[in-house]
This record gives structure tokens, sequence and C-alpha cells, in this order.
């Protein structure tokens, strides 16, 4: 009588790191251990499978890593998986360990890389969304998004009590080159008064013009959260500085935001992405990433995601447009 040999699944991180990364992986390798499956991890995100950097996940490797930050495996962006010879050196390392599914956690780049790899060697993946800037098409939610607003919630809050003591005016910039959720729930979260993104035409004299008012009532301070990739950061401080007459001062949060130990909801759902890729894996779907849409967890293929822009939600849209003009 012959043995039933569980099935070998990879899971890696890529891209760039977000909270929530680490309790995806533990989550996943927990629940596919639970489900028949011998879970593997791959250190250092693509550049791993290229050289090989693949062990089975055991239960110390895992301990601990719930409550970290960032991405224990390692997260590298790797050109060379763009190319073919690459690709294959990947399959083989794979082919070598019988591993025969992956998970990866990461943002579209990452899954357009698997989704490459699948239609050359039909290795069946599904992509778990993990960005700050919750910018990925189809999925209301990314891990990583909410630990991100609470360490900006904090800095905000440490900006504020030195602003309102020197009568300053600070500028806060944050992440997000393409999208703007981050700068615009923490405006609406931390009261400030300026919000420039990159989805809304800003109005710089209605701006001021407000502003003013708002000081000849007896404004103490005024705080201006900015995304990055409107490129005002610096402009809008000089401009406050200005016309407001004030003593203006500019904040770059930066990786800062990237970091600190995945808040509660990020943890939970971590393990609720985790559950739907190995689900959907064992199911049969292939080249599938789990979305969160309307309070519900499903999945999309990768052409839905990547071949889609992003779009912000129409009703935070309005809810900051008048801090923009």
């Amino acid at each position: 009588m012959g043995y039933i040999l569980s099935e070998k699944i990879a899971i890696l991180t890529s891209g760039g790191d977000a909270a929530g990364m680490n309790p995806a992986v533990k989550s996943a390798a927990d629940y596919a251990g639970k489900n028949g499956m011998t879970p593997y991890l791959v250190e250092w995100g693509l550049r791993g499978l290229i050289e090989g950097w693949i062990k089975e996940a055991k239960p110390e490797g895992l301990s601990g890593m719930l409550y970290r930050g960032g991405t224990a495996l390692g997260s590298s962006r790797s050109k060379r998986f763009f190319e073919y010879e690459f690709r294959k050196q990947a399959f083989d390392n794979l082919q070598k360990l019988g591993i025969s599914k992956l998970i990866i956690i990461g943002g579209d780049g990452s899954f357009n890389a698997l989704n490459q790899f699948y239609v050359d060697f039909n290795v069946p993946f599904a992509g778990i969304p993990a960005t700050i800037d919750n910018d990925i098409s189809g999925t209301d939610y990314c891990l990583g998004v909410d630990t991100a607003l609470n360490m900006i919630r904090s800095s905000v809050d440490s900006i504020r009590d030195t602003a309102s003591s020197f009568s300053r005016a600070f500028v806060i910039e944050t992440m997000g080159r393409d999208c703007g959720y981050l700068a615009m729930v923490s405006a609406l979260a931390n009261g400030a008064e300026v919000c420039l993104v990159p989805e809304i035409k800003y109005d710089l004299d209605a701006v001021g013009e407000r502003l003013r008012k708002e000081r000849a009532a007896g404004k103490r301070y005024i705080l201006g959260i900015v995304a990055e990739g409107t490129g005002m950061a610096e402009p809008l401080t000089r401009w406050m500085g200005e016309f407001l007459d004030m003593d203006a001062r500019l904040t770059v949060l930066g990786h800062v935001q990237r970091g600190g130990s995945p808040t509660v909801y990020d943890r939970i759902m971590a393990y609720k992405f985790a559950v739907a890729a190995v689900d959907h894996l064992l199911a049969g779907e292939t080249n599938r990433v789990v979305t969160f849409k309307n309070g519900r967890f499903g999945s999309s293929s990768i052409h839905q995601i990547s071949d889609v822009k992003h779009e912000c939600e129409a009703g935070l849209l309005d809810l900051v447009r008048g801090l923009s003009c």
C-alpha cells in the first residue's frame, strides 16, 4: 500500500513591505497545514524563487510573526524575474522540492509577475493584496492600510501639540504616489484644515481665503496633509508661511508609515485573506487575487486587477473636496 504525499505550497512576500504581511504568512502556512498541505516559505520574494531560497515552514520559524511589522521573509523587486531564463530557474527550484502552488502577498506588480509565471509553467497561485497605498483595483482594502493610518494618526497627534503651543502651520506629507487614500482618511480623522491629493483639483486661492477667515475667528494653528504624489508638500509649506504670515513647518513621515506592529484589524484581515487564498487554491482556482469588496471576500482574475485603473471611493472624495478649495 502506497503513501499519499501531501501537496506542497510555497508562500512569499514581494514588493513594498506592509504591516499585515507577517500575520498573512503565518495564517496561510497554518491553515494550509491544517488542510493537508505542506507549506514552504520563500525568502526575499521573487529573487528567492530564482535563487532557491525556499525552506519548509516550521513552527519555530512561524512563532512570533504575528506581532511583527514589515515582512520577516524579506522582500525584493526582481527585474530578472521578467526574463524567461530566470523564471525557468525559479520553476526548476520549485520542481526539485515538489511545490505545485504559490501564494504571493504584495501588489499588482507582483501579481503580474506570477501571472506570467503561470502562463509559462502552469503553476497556480493566489494573490493577497498588501500595500499601504490601498490602490489595488477590485478590492476595498489592502493589508497594512489600517496600521499605516494609525501610525499617521499618532504622528499627527504629536505634531498638533507643538503646532498649538506655538501657533504654527504644519504640512504633513504621507505616502501615496498615485492614490491619496492615506492622506484623505488621515485628514478627516485628524481634523486637518487642508488636504491635497492627486485625485482632486485644488484651489489655493479659495483655501487661503477660508484659512484667513478661520484665523480671524481665533484658529490657533493650521494642519495640512498632503499626498506625496502631488509634489506640493514644500510649495504648500512656503505658501502657508507667506500667505498666512505664520511660522510654517514641513514633516515628511516617510517610511515610518510602513513600520509598526500590525493593528488588530490588520491581523484579523490577514487571517481572513490567507484562509480565502488557500481555499481558492484547494478549490482548483488559478491565478486569482483575493479581494474584499462591500464587506465580503471574493476573488478577481489578474486581468481584472491590473487592467482596470484604481479609483477611490466617490463618497470619500466628496468628503475631502472641501479641504482642497
